[in-house]
C-alpha cells in the first residue's frame, strides 16, 4: 500500500486511518456515479443527498478520498475566483460578476456551516485576507483590485492600508500597502475531505476506493468504465479535476499544472514577535508567479508558489510533487519576506497538480441528453469554489430550480488545449515570461504593463 500520509503535511498529521476504503467488485447499478472522491466529487453527493436522500450514490476514486489537491492544498477557503473581477466583468458583465462574487463569499461560510452542523473538525478560522503590495511596482495592481470591487459595489468591507496599517498587523520586507478583506478562512484540508467522505458515508453513499476509471459512456447506457467493472447510472458526474486529463476524451480540456508548498518549524513566541501576525490572517502578494501563506494551527508558516514546470504531454507522476529548485526559490522567498526569520527552518516540502482550462474559466455542467456533468477547472482556487460548483451540479442533476444556475459558469465550454508540441511550448513560455516580468518588475521597480505576450496569452 502506498504511504499516503507521506504526500502532504495535512494528510500526515490528520487523524484518520488513511487505508483504502474496499474497491468495487464487479458492475453495478446506480442513480448517480461520481469520479472522484475529492471536494468536488464529495460536496456534489453531500447536497444530492439532501436532495433526496434515496438516491443511489457511488463514487469511484483510484487512489483515497482527499489524495488530489483537496488534501495537499495551500489551506485558504477564499473567494478568489480564478478569473479577477476585472477580467469576469470584462466578460460577463457587471450583474453576473457581482452575482458570483457574492456566491463565493457565501461559499465561505458554508463551508463553515457544514463543518459546524456535521462535527467535522477541520480546523475552520475565518480571519481574512492581506494582499500585500511589495513593492512599489504592485500599487497600481492593488488599486485595480479594490477599483474592480468598487465597481460591483462590494468594496465596502474592504480596507486599503498604508505600510504603517499594514505593518501593524505583519512585519513583511518591503511591504508598501496591502488590501485588507474578511472573505477568506484557513482550514486543514485532508480534515475537511476525510470529515465530508464520513459524512456522504453515514447518508447512504458508498465510495469505492483504488479503482480506476478507464473511460464513461453516455445516454442510455451512460456508465463508468473501471478496471474492476462497469457503473451504470441515470448520471454520470466526472470530478477529477487535473486526473480528467488522463481520460482520452477530457485530454485536451484540462492540463495539469504544479502548485508547490513549503512548510516550517512551529516557530517560537519570540521569533512570532518579530513578525507580529497575531490575527492570522491568509498573506499573498500581487506576483504573476503567485506566493501565499497561511498560519497553521501549530504554529508554522506555509508558503506556496507555481513555479514548477508544466510536464510535456500533460503528464502526472509522484516524482513531480517534489521539485527541487522550486522548492529551494519558496525558501528563499520566505526569507525575503521575512529576513528577521534567517533562524527558521523548513521541515516538510510537497506538491500537487492543480486543473487549468485553456481559459481559466471553470466548468459546471450536466447535460440532460447525455446523463454527463462535471466539476472542473479551478486553476488552484478549488476550495471554495469546489462547494459553489457541488451545490449548483446537485441542483443541475436534480433539476432543482436556482439563482446559482444562472452564474456564468454553469455549462460554460472552454476551447481545448493545443496538441503537443505546440502545448508544452506555450505553457512553458507563459510560465518562463511571468518569472522574468516579476524580476524585471522588481528590479525596477516598474509595474508590468500588462501588454507583453506572455502577459496577453496569459488572459485567454
Amino acid at each position: 500500500m502506498k504511504d499516503y500520509r507521506g504526500y502532504s503535511f495535512w494528510l500526515e498529521t490528520v487523524t484518520d486511518d488513511l487505508t483504502p476504503r474496499p474497491s468495487l467488485v464487479g458492475s453495478i447499478d446506480v442513480d448517480v456515479a461520481i469520479l472522484g472522491a475529492g471536494y468536488s466529487g464529495l460536496w456534489t453527493a453531500f447536497y444530492l443527498t439532501e436532495r433526496d436522500p434515496e438516491l443511489r450514490i457511488a463514487i469511484v476514486e483510484r487512489e483515497i478520498a482527499g489524495f488530489g489537491a483537496s488534501g495537499r492544498n495551500g489551506s485558504w477557503v477564499s473567494s478568489g475566483f480564478p478569473l479577477s473581477p476585472g477580467m469576469l466583468i470584462e466578460r460577463y458583465g457587471t450583474a453576473r460578476t457581482r452575482a458570483l462574487e457574492l456566491a463565493m463569499f457565501d461559499s465561505i461560510d458554508e463551508i463553515g456551516r457544514v463543518c459546524d452542523a456535521e462535527g467535522i473538525d477541520a480546523q475552520f478560522r475565518k480571519n481574512g485576507v492581506l494582499r500585500i503590495a511589495r513593492g512599489k511596482h504592485q500599487l497600481p495592481a492593488l488599486r485595480n483590485s479594490y477599483n474592480s470591487y468598487a465597481e460591483l459595489g462590494l468594496a465596502d468591507d474592504l480596507r486599503i492600508l498604508d505600510a504603517v496599517e499594514t505593518a501593524a498587523l505583519v512585519r513583511v520586507a518591503g511591504a508598501e500597502a496591502s488590501l485588507a478583506s474578511p472573505h477568506c478562512a484557513n482550514i486543514q484540508p485532508a480534515a475537511l475531505v476525510r470529515g465530508l467522505a464520513r459524512v456522504v458515508e453515514r447518508r447512504g453513499v458508498t465510495i469505492y476506493e483504488g479503482t480506476t476509471v478507464t473511460g464513461f459512456s453516455a445516454r442510455r447506457d451512460a456508465r463508468l468504465e473501471t478496471d474492476r467493472g462497469d457503473v451504470r447510472a441515470g448520471a454520470i458526474l466526472l470530478c477529477g479535476e487535473s486526473y480528467l486529463s488522463r481520460l482520452p476524451a477530457l485530454h485536451r480540456q484540462i492540463i495539469p499544472v504544479y502548485s508547490l508548498i513549503g512548510l516550517t518549524e512551529p516557530l517560537a513566541d519570540d521569533q512570532w514577535g518579530r513578525i507580529g501576525w497575531s490575527g492570522g490572517e491568509a498573506l499573498s502578494s500581487f506576483r504573476y508567479t503567485v506566493d501565499y501563506l497561511a498560519k497553521t494551527c501549530d504554529g508554522r508558516i506555509l508558503f506556496g508558489s507555481r513555479g514548477a514546470p508544466y510536464h510535456y504531454g500533460s503528464r502526472i507522476e509522484d516524482s513531480y510533487d517534489r521539485h527541487g529548485p522550486t522548492h529551494a526559490a519558496i525558501q528563499r522567498l520566505f526569507h525575503d519576506w521575512f529576513p528577521q526569520l534567517g533562524d527558521v527552518r523548513f521541515t516538510h516540502s510537497w506538491g500537487g497538480p492543480v486543473g487549468m482550462p485553456r481559459d481559466q474559466m471553470p466548468t459546471v455542467a450536466f447535460d440532460p441528453a447525455t446523463r454527463i456533468g462535471t466539476a472542473r477547472g479551478y486553476t488552484g482556487q478549488g476550495v471554495a469554489t469546489s462547494n459553489l460548483a457541488g451545490r449548483v451540479l446537485a441542483d443541475l442533476v436534480a433539476d432543482t430550480p436556482s439563482p446559482l444556475r444562472d452564474l456564468p459558469f454553469v455549462d460554460h465550454q472552454s476551447p481545448n488545449w493545443e496538441p503537443e508540441p505546440l502545448r508544452w511550448l506555450g505553457v512553458r513560455y507563459v510560465q518562463e515570461g511571468f518569472g522574468r516580468i516579476d524580476a524585471k518588475a522588481e528590479r525596477t521597480g516598474r509595474a508590468p504593463t500588462g501588454r507583453s505576450i506572455p502577459e496577453r496569452l496569459g488572459r485567454h
